[in-house]
């Protein structure tokens, strides 16, 4: 499954978006541009501005400033992603260079800083205090998900629950912020407002899963990741939560010192151990429900291609192989 479906909905909304970004990037600052340019260049999947521009279409908004909050929502996640490449000293996003490979850590978390800043900036453009709470409210609670991930770096012993806590506070919450957002604009009932936060908290939530399982079986020219990025960072995901449930004791050893380590000389046992505990498989189901769930909360809205399309995401989110 491939983004083309977003197309017919939402393809010459995105190309405003995307114009609406680049102009908001440009500084007289020549580093800024070099980076920011190189980021956003980059290519990604656009997929929380677009969940945000069709749940704004799905209510019905005949409005600009749905391009201006989607601009905002990818500068927010975007700047997320330059703090967090340093911090994990990551070498490779979507097929490139990460910038801090590129640039170095320094240059890094201050283009960051002011992507953050600018993206504040936008949002008071549109002179709605709803919007800034929201946002304001959602840029907190990432960065509480990002300190908590830190904080569970090489701990083996990491819970499932503990697990979805961090995901729904560090990738779940900018999903669950552009839905409501979209909601807002286009001044949706309260209820459905609600609705559209939990499709895209679902959405997010499937996402990240699916990110998690392809850092074990994604092909790296297709996800333009490297393959045991999280192992080698000491990330304990899902799959390998799963996997020590059912360990046997030597798989178990195994995966704690993987863990404990950040190596990737153990890559081949662990991903053995996944294999032998059904641990891929498992999680993708996690994150197929993620998808139902998604799904469910669009029951009763009314027709429209954004609302078909808004399906058709959710699906994609479980599914996806890169």
């Amino acid at each position: 499954m491939t983004l083309e479906f977003l197309q017919p909905a939402v393809g010459a909304d995105m190309k405003e978006v995307d114009r609406v970004l680049r102009e908001a990037l440009a500084s007289d600052v020549v580093l800024v541009n070099q980076v920011a340019e190189y980021i956003v260049g980059g290519g990604g999947k656009r997929l929380r501005p677009a969940l945000l521009v069709l749940v704004a279409r799905a209510c019905g908004y005949e409005g600009r400033d749905h391009y201006t909050l989607a601009a905002v929502v990818e500068m927010i996640h975007t700047a997320t992603l330059l703090h967090d490449d340093v911090v994990d000293e990551s070498q490779l996003r979507r097929g490139h260079a990460t910038a801090n490979a590129a640039f170095g850590n320094a240059a890094s978390v201050l283009v960051g800083d002011f992507l953050y800043s600018r993206a504040f900036q936008m949002m008071v453009s549109v002179n709605r205090m709803r919007v800034l709470s929201i946002l304001a409210d959602a840029t907190n609670v990432i960065a509480e998900g990002e300190v908590m991930q830190l904080l569970h770096a090489g701990d083996a012993a990491l819970s499932e629950s503990a697990y979805f806590e961090v995901i729904e506070r560090k990738t779940a919450k900018l999903f669950e912020a552009a839905g409501r957002l979209g909601a807002v604009l286009g001044d949706a009932p309260p209820e459905r407002e609600e609705a559209f936060a939990r499709y895209g908290r679902h959405v997010g939530t499937a996402f990240q899963i699916l990110d998690d399982v392809l850092d074990y079986s994604g092909d790296t020219a297709a996800t333009g990741k490297n393959v045991g990025d999280d192992l080698a960072e000491g990330k304990m995901t899902l799959p390998l939560i799963h996997a020590l449930a059912h360990a046997t004791p030597a798989e178990a050893a195994v995966i704690q010192h993987a863990i404990a380590g950040g190596g990737l000389e153990d890559f081949a046992p662990v991903d053995a151990a996944l294999k032998r505990t059904g641990a891929l498989g498992y999680a993708r189901e996690k994150a197929a429900a993620e998808g139902r769930a998604a799904a469910g909360c669009l029951v009763g809205l009314k027709p429209s291609p954004a609302a078909s399309t808004l399906l058709k995401l959710s699906a994609f989110a479980a599914e996806r192989s890169y």
